[in-house]
């Protein structure tokens, strides 16, 4: 092999230069991050079972879906927690390597299956089931400036304005609301009246269900119709009811004096949170924090600078009041550790020069070493989109210890070749001869099997 070369140092050069231009087209294509990735896939599962306890989650909701997930391709296991404020969190973890969507399609179908045996409330709420990422990018904190809103105004805001759009990202997992409140109607019982009038909280819930619905009408006009009539008009009646005073006003019961009894008479009602166990603060001011995930195999830096010029451009239109944040950046560390990993491989190839020269004292066999520092790293990163790697710190630091060995296996040869052409030999016949004698130890110095250090010494003695 090594004469082949010899004997066509033009195809030998231009090689070495197709396989720089390969590594160097596809350096700007792969994806950066802090480590590599390392964390099988997960698919979450979230079912809400409101007023229920922990125990009935984990017998009517939990077994129902667990009893699906059994058997599932790619899974090595799930791990489901029944909270008793009526949230049951099911974490389904796929084989490393698994492709997380088709993952995530494969849990929807079975969860699918075992939607009919799920308590109705259940099946009214949903069961969400979406993807996890393990890669936190950056947390985005929306506040108030002058405190004119809360916490379930800046929560919903950011719901209805920055959740989606920021997930729909290019490289943006997952995006998420650290502690999310959704607008609800409280309904807030007095249970002396209730128990004083007959009534329970099953008897309220049903009116408001029987009396908060959408009421198609129909329409006038619609055929068949006689003769003459020429026009259609839809019928627009109230639908659900959308204000406290209209919850109100829902009718429990009609008492024998003809009055009725309502839903006012027995509590008061009010348009706040569906929930109040969570809450986020900025400086002790209330604060709404977006969660930004990054997609698996993603660019880290390339992510976090199309995240930050969509929230430079949608906080224009933000109220006046609300500023937004990025409290947490994770690309800054990324990027940081990379320069670092820069700064060293520049300070090795420089080391690597001043060693060379001062062991051979000429500046043309000095070359030789340097030359395959490019051809031998910028090339490896042609071959990083077929493995699935990516620029990270582990791989940085290989291609440090790989500048070490290639120069050594190259001084090697230069030496051998040197030390023939002092015996008298052409250089041609100098370097086909020291390819003969050192083509072994060089070979063994790179076998992944051996220690680098005494294989390398044994190949030079």
């Amino acid at each position: 092999m090594a004469r082949f070369f010899i004997d066509r140092p033009v195809f030998a050069m231009v090689l070495a230069i197709i396989i720089v231009i390969v590594g160097a087209v596809a350096i700007p294509n792969l994806p950066v991050a802090t480590y590599p990735e390392v964390v099988p896939p997960v698919v979450q599962v979230i079912a809400n079972y409101r007023g229920g306890n922990s125990q009935d989650l984990e017998k009517t909701v939990a077994q129902p879906i667990e009893q699906q997930l059994v058997g599932l391709d790619g899974m090595l296991y799930f791990f489901s927690r029944s909270s008793n404020d009526g949230t049951l969190t099911l974490d389904v973890t796929f084989e490393l390597g698994t492709d997380i969507d088709l993952a995530t399609v494969k849990t929807q179908n079975k969860v699918n299956l075992a939607l009919p045996s799920l308590p109705p409330e259940v099946q009214r709420e949903g069961v969400t089931v979406k993807k996890v990422s393990s890669a936190f990018l950056m947390a985005i904190t929306l506040a108030s400036e002058d405190g004119r809103y809360d916490s379930l105004f800046l929560n919903n805001f950011a719901t209805i304005n920055l959740l989606d759009k920021v997930g729909s990202i290019a490289g943006v997992g997952d995006s998420r609301l650290a502690s999310r409140q959704d607008y609800g109607m409280r309904i807030w019982i007095n249970p002396d009246k209730m128990a004083k009038l007959g009534l329970t909280a099953t008897d309220l819930n049903n009116a408001i269900q029987a009396q908060n619905r959408q009421n198609p009408a129909g329409a006038i006009g619609q055929p068949p119709v006689p003769n003459g009539t020429d026009f259609q008009y839809p019928v627009n009646a109230s639908g659900r009811l959308v204000d406290p005073q209209q919850f109100g006003d829902i009718v429990l019961r009609a008492e024998p004096d003809g009055s009725l009894l309502r839903v006012r008479d027995v509590g008061r009602v009010e348009l706040g949170a569906q929930d109040y166990k969570s809450f986020s603060n900025l400086n002790g001011r209330p604060a709404s924090v977006l969660i930004v995930y990054l997609s698996p195999g993603a660019n880290a830096v390339d992510t976090g600078k199309r995240v930050r010029a969509y929230l430079e451009e949608i906080s224009k239109t933000f109220p006046a009041g609300i500023k937004y944040r990025v409290s947490y950046d994770a690309t800054k560390f990324v990027s940081a550790a990379i320069e670092d990993v820069l700064q060293t491989l520049l300070e090795a190839v420089a080391l690597v020069i001043v060693v060379v020269f001062i062991f051979l004292q000429n500046w043309r066999a000095t070359m030789i070493p340097l030359l395959t520092v490019p051809v031998a790293i910028v090339g490896t990163f042609a071959l990083f989109p077929l493995l699935g790697f990516s620029i990270n710190m582990t791989s940085m630091f290989g291609l440090v210890l790989a500048i070490g060995i290639v120069v050594d296996d190259a001084i090697v040869v230069v030496e051998a070749v040197q030390l023939n052409m002092d015996r008298g030999m052409t250089s041609r016949d100098a370097t086909i001869h020291a390819m003969d004698e050192v083509s072994g130890p060089v070979s063994h110095c790179l076998h992944p099997r051996r220690s680098i250090y005494s294989s390398c010494v044994s190949g030079r003695n």
